[in-house]
């Protein structure tokens, strides 16, 4: 069995991620079928799915929204994180196989990653860590990259003779969130002051990226197309919530970043 990853292990880190849906059940579907999350449970109209009984998606039905603006402030992407490069494998087989429409891959040093969008435009990321000690650091700032992702290389850890892909994996979790941010300055100081995140990554005023007890980033924010943005609309669809689990919170809590984005946070111990 795999080991929980490494971000998770963290004093802080992230637990599930909302969506406000027009479809609620065909995001579900799409989120079974693409990511191989299972649905754990349904209230209220809301579906949880998850990996092996991790919660880990919540899609909350909202058939009135208006679209996302990628434009305005919000989710550029959910980073699930799969345990091993041989489960990364095994999705790109999937991916294949199902005619998955994929619209990057890539090798961040840090990680190996591909990355699509869902029927409701809320960006996509699967992905494997390298260990962390295999990282580069210099100083506190960490070496990231993007380069062009070994595909065959990675299916080809994949083990002769095996199953294949039969969903997302036990110990599969959401490794990080990627915003959409009016200004990363602003959301590096936010994220400073409300969860003592360390700054390990900033490119050209442009990115963000910040983690909780060494990791390569828990939360990433961009401005690439969202520069200026203000407040979000709550009548549009896309991202609902974060939920980050704090080793030092002692009850639940909600909050809102600058640009009007729910972040929550529960209590509860790293794993």
């Amino acid at each position: 069995m795999s080991e929980l990853p490494f971000a998770a292990t963290t004093p802080v880190s992230v637990s599930r991620v909302g969506l406000k849906a027009r479809d609620a059940e065909g995001l579900a579907d799409y989120y079974r079928a693409v990511v191989g999350l299972q649905e754990l449970s349904r209230a209220d109209g809301a579906i949880t799915l998850g990996a092996a009984e991790r919660p880990l998606l919540v899609i909350e039905p909202d058939a009135a929204a208006k679209p996302d603006d990628p434009r305005s402030a919000g989710l550029f992407h959910t980073a699930f994180l799969l345990p091993s490069r041989a489960d990364l494998g095994r999705w790109i087989n999937h991916a294949a196989a199902n005619k998955i429409r994929i619209e990057g891959a890539s090798d961040h040093l840090v990680s190996e990653a591909l990355y699509l969008t869902d029927p409701e435009g809320n960006g996509i990321e699967i992905y494997r860590d390298r260990l962390p000690q295999e990282w580069k650091w210099n100083g506190d700032k960490i070496a990231m990259a993007t380069e062009r992702l070994n595909l065959a290389a990675v299916v080809g850890s994949v083990p002769a003779g095996d199953a294949g892909w039969q969903g997302a994996p036990q110990n599969s979790i959401i490794g990080h969130v990627h915003l959409r941010v009016g200004r990363p300055e602003d959301a590096e100081a936010w994220w400073h002051d409300e969860f003592g995140f360390d700054t390990v990554a900033k490119y050209g005023g442009q990115a963000v990226f910040l983690s909780s007890g060494g990791y390569h980033h828990h939360i990433g924010g961009n401005s690439w197309h969202s520069a200026g943005a203000g407040r979000r609309d709550p009548s549009r669809s896309g991202l609902a919530w974060v939920e980050m689990r704090s080793d030092k919170a002692t009850e639940e809590t909600s909050r809102e970043d600058l640009w009007g984005t729910v972040i929550r946070t529960v209590p509860g111990t790293a794993g």
